[in-house]
Protein backbone atom coordinates (compact mmCIF):
# COMPACT_ATOMS: atom_id res chain seq x y z
CA UNK A 1 0.00 0.00 0.00
CA UNK A 2 1.43 2.95 -1.46
CA UNK A 3 0.23 6.08 0.52
CA UNK A 4 -1.44 6.13 4.09
CA UNK A 5 -3.76 9.15 4.26
CA UNK A 6 -6.68 8.10 1.82
CA UNK A 7 -5.26 4.89 1.13
CA UNK A 8 -5.30 3.44 4.28
CA UNK A 9 -8.34 3.13 4.39
CA UNK A 10 -8.21 0.31 2.15
CA UNK A 11 -5.64 -1.61 4.00
CA UNK A 12 -8.03 -3.68 7.04
CA UNK A 13 -10.28 -4.53 3.54
CA UNK A 14 -7.03 -6.02 2.24
CA UNK A 15 -6.74 -7.74 5.68
CA UNK A 16 -9.82 -9.01 5.78
CA UNK A 17 -10.00 -10.11 1.88
CA UNK A 18 -9.80 -14.28 2.13
CA UNK A 19 -6.89 -14.18 -0.97
CA UNK A 20 -4.83 -10.98 -0.24
CA UNK A 21 -1.93 -10.10 2.45
CA UNK A 22 -0.99 -6.93 3.25
CA UNK A 23 2.81 -7.54 3.52
CA UNK A 24 4.21 -3.71 2.95
CA UNK A 25 3.44 -0.08 3.19
CA UNK A 26 4.85 3.26 1.98
CA UNK A 27 4.76 6.40 3.00
CA UNK A 28 7.59 8.96 3.06
CA UNK A 29 7.48 10.38 6.43
CA UNK A 30 8.72 7.64 8.99
CA UNK A 31 6.95 8.53 12.13
CA UNK A 32 3.15 8.48 9.56
CA UNK A 33 4.74 5.09 8.40
CA UNK A 34 5.38 3.79 11.50
CA UNK A 35 2.20 5.22 13.24
CA UNK A 36 0.34 3.40 10.39
CA UNK A 37 2.43 0.00 10.27
CA UNK A 38 1.69 -0.52 14.45
CA UNK A 39 -2.11 0.15 14.26
CA UNK A 40 -2.18 -2.44 11.48
CA UNK A 41 0.27 -4.71 12.47
CA UNK A 42 2.20 -4.05 9.05
CA UNK A 43 5.66 -5.13 9.78
CA UNK A 44 6.94 -4.39 5.66
CA UNK A 45 7.51 -0.27 5.78
CA UNK A 46 9.52 1.73 3.39
CA UNK A 47 10.39 5.43 3.06
CA UNK A 48 10.98 4.58 -0.42
CA UNK A 49 9.38 3.57 -3.24
CA UNK A 50 12.27 2.13 -4.98
CA UNK A 51 12.96 -0.11 -1.56
CA UNK A 52 9.44 -1.05 -2.06
CA UNK A 53 9.55 -2.36 -4.90
CA UNK A 54 12.50 -4.31 -5.05
CA UNK A 55 10.79 -6.47 -2.18
CA UNK A 56 10.50 -9.85 -3.74
CA UNK A 57 7.02 -10.86 -1.44
CA UNK A 58 5.01 -8.22 -3.05
CA UNK A 59 3.25 -9.15 -5.97
CA UNK A 60 1.35 -5.84 -6.50
CA UNK A 61 0.72 -2.04 -5.40
CA UNK A 62 -2.15 -0.20 -4.82
CA UNK A 63 -1.15 3.57 -5.12
CA UNK A 64 -2.85 6.10 -3.36
CA UNK A 65 0.03 8.97 -3.48
CA UNK A 66 -0.90 12.73 -4.84
CA UNK A 67 -2.17 13.21 -8.26
CA UNK A 68 1.22 13.92 -9.56
CA UNK A 69 2.45 10.67 -8.65
CA UNK A 70 0.26 8.57 -10.56
CA UNK A 71 2.00 7.93 -13.98
CA UNK A 72 5.68 7.80 -12.69
CA UNK A 73 4.66 5.60 -9.90
CA UNK A 74 2.76 3.12 -11.88
CA UNK A 75 5.26 2.92 -14.65
CA UNK A 76 7.92 2.19 -12.13
CA UNK A 77 5.81 -0.75 -10.23
CA UNK A 78 4.50 -2.47 -13.71
CA UNK A 79 8.83 -1.95 -14.69
CA UNK A 80 9.34 -3.44 -11.05
CA UNK A 81 6.82 -6.24 -12.23
CA UNK A 82 4.20 -5.31 -10.09
CA UNK A 83 0.51 -5.42 -10.86
CA UNK A 84 -1.34 -2.26 -10.40
CA UNK A 85 -4.68 -0.83 -9.08
CA UNK A 86 -4.20 3.24 -8.64
CA UNK A 87 -6.46 5.68 -7.38
CA UNK A 88 -7.78 8.34 -9.90
CA UNK A 89 -6.97 10.15 -12.66
CA UNK A 90 -4.78 7.46 -14.31
CA UNK A 91 -2.46 10.37 -15.48
CA UNK A 92 -2.94 14.34 -15.89
CA UNK A 93 -1.43 13.90 -19.61
CA UNK A 94 -1.95 12.02 -22.57
CA UNK A 95 1.54 10.88 -23.26
CA UNK A 96 1.41 9.58 -19.81
CA UNK A 97 -1.83 7.07 -20.14
CA UNK A 98 -0.22 6.24 -22.98
CA UNK A 99 2.98 5.23 -21.75
CA UNK A 100 0.67 2.92 -19.09
CA UNK A 101 -0.96 1.26 -21.69
CA UNK A 102 1.37 0.45 -23.78
CA UNK A 103 3.36 -1.28 -20.56
CA UNK A 104 0.59 -3.15 -20.09
CA UNK A 105 0.39 -4.48 -22.87
CA UNK A 106 4.30 -5.02 -23.28
CA UNK A 107 4.58 -7.05 -19.67
CA UNK A 108 1.10 -8.62 -19.65
CA UNK A 109 0.68 -7.16 -15.87
CA UNK A 110 -2.69 -6.13 -14.80
CA UNK A 111 -3.42 -2.16 -14.36
CA UNK A 112 -6.59 -0.92 -12.80
CA UNK A 113 -7.74 2.53 -12.15
CA UNK A 114 -9.60 2.33 -8.57
CA UNK A 115 -12.73 4.36 -10.17
CA UNK A 116 -15.33 4.53 -6.61
CA UNK A 117 -18.59 5.33 -8.64
CA UNK A 118 -18.55 2.65 -10.56
CA UNK A 119 -18.17 0.16 -7.67
CA UNK A 120 -20.68 2.60 -5.70
CA UNK A 121 -23.67 1.30 -4.23
CA UNK A 122 -25.90 4.22 -6.45
CA UNK A 123 -23.83 3.22 -10.22
CA UNK A 124 -24.80 -0.81 -9.43
CA UNK A 125 -28.55 0.30 -8.14
CA UNK A 126 -28.95 1.98 -11.71
CA UNK A 127 -27.04 -0.86 -13.50
CA UNK A 128 -28.88 -3.28 -12.42
CA UNK A 129 -32.13 -1.27 -13.39
CA UNK A 130 -30.67 -1.18 -16.94
CA UNK A 131 -29.83 -4.71 -16.96
CA UNK A 132 -33.04 -6.28 -16.11
CA UNK A 133 -34.62 -3.76 -19.45
CA UNK A 134 -36.35 -1.27 -16.28
CA UNK A 135 -34.86 2.20 -17.70
CA UNK A 136 -36.15 1.26 -21.27
CA UNK A 137 -33.71 2.53 -24.23
CA UNK A 138 -31.32 5.07 -22.35
CA UNK A 139 -31.68 8.07 -23.94
CA UNK A 140 -29.10 10.55 -22.11
CA UNK A 141 -26.77 10.84 -19.54
CA UNK A 142 -25.51 13.48 -17.33
CA UNK A 143 -23.41 13.36 -14.54
CA UNK A 144 -21.74 16.69 -12.39
CA UNK A 145 -19.09 17.17 -9.77
CA UNK A 146 -18.82 20.02 -8.11
CA UNK A 147 -16.49 20.56 -5.28
CA UNK A 148 -14.58 23.13 -2.79
CA UNK A 149 -11.03 22.62 -2.60
CA UNK A 150 -10.08 25.20 -0.52
CA UNK A 151 -8.50 23.32 2.55
CA UNK A 152 -7.36 20.45 0.08
CA UNK A 153 -3.50 19.89 0.31
CA UNK A 154 -1.70 22.78 -2.25
CA UNK A 155 -1.29 20.73 -4.89
CA UNK A 156 -4.76 20.99 -5.69
CA UNK A 157 -4.67 24.25 -6.60
CA UNK A 158 -2.50 23.55 -9.72
CA UNK A 159 -5.47 21.17 -10.39
CA UNK A 160 -7.48 21.69 -14.21
CA UNK A 161 -10.86 21.18 -13.33
CA UNK A 162 -11.58 18.78 -15.91
CA UNK A 163 -8.25 16.48 -15.40
CA UNK A 164 -9.73 15.38 -12.03
CA UNK A 165 -12.96 14.35 -14.24
CA UNK A 166 -13.21 10.30 -13.81
CA UNK A 167 -15.65 10.36 -10.75
CA UNK A 168 -18.37 11.83 -14.07
CA UNK A 169 -17.27 10.46 -16.84
CA UNK A 170 -17.08 7.14 -15.71
CA UNK A 171 -20.56 5.85 -15.18
CA UNK A 172 -21.50 7.92 -18.37
CA UNK A 173 -19.68 5.42 -20.20
CA UNK A 174 -19.29 2.28 -18.18
CA UNK A 175 -23.18 1.82 -17.94
CA UNK A 176 -23.92 1.81 -21.31
CA UNK A 177 -19.87 -0.17 -21.69
CA UNK A 178 -18.76 2.52 -24.31
CA UNK A 179 -16.05 4.80 -24.73
CA UNK A 180 -15.34 7.88 -25.22
CA UNK A 181 -15.22 8.51 -29.31
CA UNK A 182 -14.88 13.04 -29.18
CA UNK A 183 -15.75 16.12 -27.17
CA UNK A 184 -16.32 19.23 -27.04
CA UNK A 185 -16.18 21.36 -23.85
CA UNK A 186 -16.80 25.19 -22.84
CA UNK A 187 -15.37 27.04 -19.69
CA UNK A 188 -17.54 29.21 -17.69
CA UNK A 189 -16.90 32.13 -15.27
CA UNK A 190 -13.39 32.86 -13.85
CA UNK A 191 -11.40 31.65 -10.90
CA UNK A 192 -9.19 34.07 -8.66
CA UNK A 193 -5.87 35.35 -9.88
CA UNK A 194 -3.95 33.30 -7.58
CA UNK A 195 -5.06 29.54 -8.70
CA UNK A 196 -5.40 30.72 -12.30
CA UNK A 197 -1.63 31.56 -12.46
CA UNK A 198 -1.03 28.15 -10.93
CA UNK A 199 -3.62 26.19 -12.86
CA UNK A 200 -2.89 27.71 -16.00
CA UNK A 201 -7.06 27.27 -16.02
CA UNK A 202 -8.83 30.92 -15.89
CA UNK A 203 -12.47 29.16 -15.90
CA UNK A 204 -14.46 28.69 -12.82
CA UNK A 205 -16.02 25.95 -14.42
CA UNK A 206 -15.89 23.68 -17.24
CA UNK A 207 -18.85 21.50 -19.22
CA UNK A 208 -18.27 19.14 -21.65
CA UNK A 209 -20.10 16.83 -23.81
CA UNK A 210 -19.31 13.32 -24.41
CA UNK A 211 -20.12 11.36 -27.94
CA UNK A 212 -19.85 8.12 -26.73
CA UNK A 213 -18.37 5.54 -29.32
CA UNK A 214 -20.97 3.38 -31.68
CA UNK A 215 -24.07 4.74 -30.00
CA UNK A 216 -26.58 7.26 -30.69
CA UNK A 217 -25.98 9.01 -27.13
CA UNK A 218 -24.24 11.76 -25.45
CA UNK A 219 -23.51 12.73 -22.12
CA UNK A 220 -23.29 15.97 -20.18
CA UNK A 221 -20.53 16.11 -17.58
CA UNK A 222 -19.45 19.34 -15.53
CA UNK A 223 -17.22 20.19 -12.85
CA UNK A 224 -15.15 23.19 -10.69
CA UNK A 225 -12.92 22.76 -7.96
CA UNK A 226 -13.06 26.98 -6.57
CA UNK A 227 -14.92 30.23 -6.69
CA UNK A 228 -18.31 28.92 -6.54
CA UNK A 229 -21.01 28.15 -4.10
CA UNK A 230 -22.63 24.61 -4.24
CA UNK A 231 -22.35 21.65 -1.84
CA UNK A 232 -20.55 18.76 -2.38
CA UNK A 233 -21.93 16.54 -5.20
CA UNK A 234 -21.08 13.79 -7.45
CA UNK A 235 -24.14 12.99 -9.31
CA UNK A 236 -25.29 10.78 -12.05
CA UNK A 237 -28.46 11.45 -13.94
CA UNK A 238 -29.84 8.21 -16.34
CA UNK A 239 -32.78 9.38 -18.67
CA UNK A 240 -34.94 6.09 -20.35
CA UNK A 241 -37.58 5.67 -22.41
CA UNK A 242 -39.27 3.69 -19.50
CA UNK A 243 -37.91 5.10 -16.09
CA UNK A 244 -35.34 7.60 -15.48
CA UNK A 245 -33.20 7.98 -12.38
CA UNK A 246 -32.14 11.32 -11.03
CA UNK A 247 -29.83 12.08 -8.39
CA UNK A 248 -30.98 14.36 -5.03
CA UNK A 249 -30.02 17.61 -5.02
CA UNK A 250 -28.95 17.82 -1.20
CA UNK A 251 -26.94 15.35 0.25
CA UNK A 252 -28.33 12.46 2.10
CA UNK A 253 -31.94 13.27 0.61
CA UNK A 254 -33.66 10.53 -1.52
CA UNK A 255 -32.89 10.18 -4.98
CA UNK A 256 -35.73 10.17 -7.46
CA UNK A 257 -37.00 7.88 -10.26
CA UNK A 258 -39.66 8.88 -12.95
CA UNK A 259 -41.51 6.43 -14.86
CA UNK A 260 -43.21 6.88 -18.04
CA UNK A 261 -46.71 7.10 -18.77
CA UNK A 262 -48.22 7.53 -15.28
CA UNK A 263 -50.94 10.58 -14.34
CA UNK A 264 -48.08 13.44 -13.72
CA UNK A 265 -48.46 13.57 -9.85
CA UNK A 266 -47.53 10.03 -10.23
CA UNK A 267 -44.37 9.92 -11.84
CA UNK A 268 -41.67 11.34 -10.17
CA UNK A 269 -41.01 8.80 -6.77
CA UNK A 270 -38.16 8.85 -3.98
CA UNK A 271 -36.08 5.68 -3.62
CA UNK A 272 -33.56 4.40 -1.38
CA UNK A 273 -30.57 2.83 -2.70
CA UNK A 274 -30.07 -0.61 -1.38
CA UNK A 275 -26.52 -1.79 -0.50
CA UNK A 276 -24.79 -4.57 -2.51
CA UNK A 277 -22.37 -6.13 -0.18
CA UNK A 278 -24.19 -9.02 -1.26
CA UNK A 279 -21.62 -8.91 -3.74
CA UNK A 280 -18.62 -9.49 -1.70
CA UNK A 281 -16.76 -12.40 -0.03
CA UNK A 282 -18.55 -12.35 3.49
CA UNK A 283 -15.55 -11.30 5.55
CA UNK A 284 -15.09 -7.81 3.71
CA UNK A 285 -19.09 -6.94 3.21
CA UNK A 286 -19.13 -4.95 5.81
CA UNK A 287 -16.86 -2.81 4.64
CA UNK A 288 -19.72 -1.12 2.76
CA UNK A 289 -21.18 0.37 5.79
CA UNK A 290 -19.82 3.82 7.20
CA UNK A 291 -19.24 2.56 10.57
CA UNK A 292 -16.31 1.08 9.25
CA UNK A 293 -14.08 4.15 7.37
CA UNK A 294 -11.39 4.27 9.46
CA UNK A 295 -10.64 7.76 9.27
CA UNK A 296 -13.92 9.29 9.34
CA UNK A 297 -12.75 13.17 9.67
CA UNK A 298 -10.78 12.73 6.08
CA UNK A 299 -12.00 15.06 3.81
CA UNK A 300 -12.52 12.37 1.22
CA UNK A 301 -14.93 11.19 3.25
CA UNK A 302 -16.60 14.45 4.66
CA UNK A 303 -17.41 15.47 1.04
CA UNK A 304 -17.41 12.50 -0.48
CA UNK A 305 -20.18 10.28 1.78
CA UNK A 306 -17.71 7.34 2.11
CA UNK A 307 -17.70 6.58 -1.64
CA UNK A 308 -21.00 4.92 -1.82
CA UNK A 309 -19.20 1.71 -0.43
CA UNK A 310 -17.13 1.05 -3.67
CA UNK A 311 -13.80 0.60 -1.63
CA UNK A 312 -14.18 -3.41 -0.68
CA UNK A 313 -15.71 -3.62 -4.31
CA UNK A 314 -12.73 -2.10 -5.41
CA UNK A 315 -10.76 -4.63 -3.53
CA UNK A 316 -12.04 -7.79 -4.00
CA UNK A 317 -12.17 -6.83 -8.15
CA UNK A 318 -8.62 -6.29 -7.90
CA UNK A 319 -7.95 -9.30 -6.58
CA UNK A 320 -9.94 -11.32 -8.27
CA UNK A 321 -8.76 -10.19 -11.85
CA UNK A 322 -4.71 -10.96 -10.81
CA UNK A 323 -5.73 -14.44 -9.60
CA UNK A 324 -8.27 -15.28 -12.20
CA UNK A 325 -5.55 -13.99 -14.84
CA UNK A 326 -8.37 -11.60 -16.59
CA UNK A 327 -8.62 -7.38 -17.07
CA UNK A 328 -9.86 -5.66 -14.34
CA UNK A 329 -13.30 -3.09 -15.10
CA UNK A 330 -11.81 -0.73 -15.66
CA UNK A 331 -8.32 -2.13 -17.22
CA UNK A 332 -5.51 -0.07 -18.55
CA UNK A 333 -7.63 1.15 -21.78
CA UNK A 334 -10.52 2.05 -20.29
CA UNK A 335 -9.33 3.83 -17.52
CA UNK A 336 -6.90 5.91 -20.16
CA UNK A 337 -10.34 6.62 -22.34
CA UNK A 338 -12.37 7.49 -19.10
CA UNK A 339 -9.06 9.74 -18.15
CA UNK A 340 -8.34 11.30 -21.71
CA UNK A 341 -11.76 12.72 -22.27
CA UNK A 342 -11.06 15.40 -19.36
CA UNK A 343 -7.39 16.15 -20.45
CA UNK A 344 -9.41 16.54 -23.88
CA UNK A 345 -12.09 18.14 -22.40
CA UNK A 346 -10.01 21.03 -20.78
CA UNK A 347 -8.31 21.02 -24.92
CA UNK A 348 -11.60 21.56 -25.91
CA UNK A 349 -12.25 24.72 -23.56
CA UNK A 350 -9.46 26.81 -23.91
CA UNK A 351 -10.05 26.72 -27.79
CA UNK A 352 -13.94 27.90 -27.34
CA UNK A 353 -15.23 24.81 -27.43
CA UNK A 354 -13.66 23.03 -30.76
CA UNK A 355 -14.21 19.15 -31.00
CA UNK A 356 -11.28 17.22 -29.61
CA UNK A 357 -11.28 13.29 -30.79
CA UNK A 358 -10.01 11.05 -28.04
CA UNK A 359 -6.31 9.45 -28.86
CA UNK A 360 -6.54 5.97 -30.89
CA UNK A 361 -4.58 3.81 -28.38
CA UNK A 362 -8.04 4.69 -25.99
CA UNK A 363 -10.49 3.52 -28.35
CA UNK A 364 -9.45 -0.15 -29.12
CA UNK A 365 -11.81 -2.57 -28.20
CA UNK A 366 -9.96 -5.89 -28.62
CA UNK A 367 -7.91 -4.09 -25.87
CA UNK A 368 -10.51 -2.93 -23.33
CA UNK A 369 -12.57 -4.12 -20.74
CA UNK A 370 -15.77 -2.33 -20.59
CA UNK A 371 -18.21 -2.14 -17.56
CA UNK A 372 -20.50 -4.69 -19.12
CA UNK A 373 -18.58 -6.65 -21.03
Amino acid sequence: MVGLGFGAEFIPIYQAHPNAEVVAICRRDQAGLDECGNQFEISGRYTSFDDLLADPDVDAVHINSPIPDHAWMSLQALDAGKHVMCTVPMATTIEDCQKIVQKVQDTGLHYMMAETVVYSREYLFIKQLYESGELGKIQYLAASHPQDMDGWPAYWEKMIPMHYATHVVSPCLGLVGGLAEYVSCFGSGTVREDIAKKSGNPFAVETCHIKIQDTDLTAHIWRFLYDVARQYRESFDVYGTEKSFEWTLVENEPHVIHTAKKPEHEIAEKVDVPDFAHRLPEPIRRFTLPQEIHDADHLSFLQGGGHGGSHPHLVHEFVSSVLENRRPLPDAVTSANWTCVGICAHESAMNGGKVVHLPEFTLSREQSTCLTD
